[in-house]
């Protein structure tokens, strides 16, 4: 196996085309170093990212924010600007790991690594983050949501890989929120996440919402029905009732170690109607 740590994301992108599928991405080595000690994933050739500055760092401008798609959840913690932005993503990257993993484990190599279970991407897909990716042809964008397509699956092909996280400009009253549900207290994989961004008018009234739901189906569920249940509300008893139906039944779980499809189905509703409520605290505080 052969280790290369390019400077530039040319010289990546090169690297990967001439690997012919048999190299892998390190963004942070949480997960691949793990995989690559258990015998689990066997590449020729390792491309480490975290010596590209495109991807090392974080811009706030005034039609959003980019954060390179190797920085570390340590990193984006510390980041004012980030956290009060997206209190939601920079909670969700908070809880991968231990301190630590908090300091390699990026937000590429989380999306990248393909768990129904990772943290950040529903709080990113509620965000309605946009991925720049690289390749041979260039670069080129697409939604969060359309980048993972099963478990340890994504739409990338061999010699592409995400550069950084593009997230629009905050709107007044506007906010986000991300919950999830593990057995243990701390540093566990997610039976259940949630992630939920919404905006209110001057009266309270709901009037855009995303709703997405993690560890419940094979990849990342972007739940319309969720939102439309709380666009038009004060997000009130009725409106989130509705909101805990629909993500109720948006589920496609599995019956695991670490919850029954039953649980999973019941937890989602639960945790989405309290992620709406955080997120709906926060937007009037905006």
């Amino acid at each position: 196996m052969e280790y290369k740590a390019p400077s530039s994301i040319d010289e990546a992108v090169m690297l990967l085309a001439q690997a012919n599928g048999k190299a892998h991405v390190l963004a942070g080595g949480t997960d691949l170093l793990v995989q690559i000690r258990a015998g689990f994933t066997k590449p020729t050739l390792v491309v480490d990212v975290k010596n590209i500055l495109e991807l090392r760092t974080i811009s706030v401008a005034d039609d959003g924010v980019c954060i390179g798609a190797a920085v570390t959840g340590a990193e984006l913690g510390e980041h004012d600007a980030v956290k009060a932005a997206w209190p939601g993503l920079v909670e969700a990257t908070e809880l991968i790991g231990s301190t630590q993993i908090q300091g390699r484990a990026s937000l590429g190599g989380n999306l990248c690594n393909a768990s129904p279970a990772a943290d950040t991407v529903p709080a990113l897909v509620a965000a309605s983050a946009i991925c720049l990716i690289a390749g041979p042809n260039g670069q080129r964008e697409a939604p969060v949501e359309q980048i993972v397509t099963g478990p340890g699956q994504t739409s990338l092909k061999n010699s592409e890989f995400v550069v950084q996280f593009q997230l629009p400009k905050k709107l007044p009253r506007s906010a986000d929120a991300y919950l999830r549900f593990i057995p243990r207290t701390e540093m566990d994989i997610a039976v259940v996440g949630a992630g939920v961004n919404l905006t209110l008018d001057k009266k309270g009234i709901c009037q855009q919402a995303r709703v997405a739901l993690g560890a419940v189906a094979p990849t990342v569920l972007l739940v319309e029905a969720g939102a439309k249940a709380l666009i038009g509300s004060t997000l009130d008893d009725a409106a989130l009732d509705k909101l805990r139906a629909a993500a109720s039944a948006a589920c496609n779980p599995i019956d695991d170690k670490r919850g029954t499809v039953e649980f999973r189905v019941d937890v989602a509703g639960v945790l989405a109607k309290r992620a709406a409520l955080i997120a709906k605290q926060r937007a009037e505080m905006n």
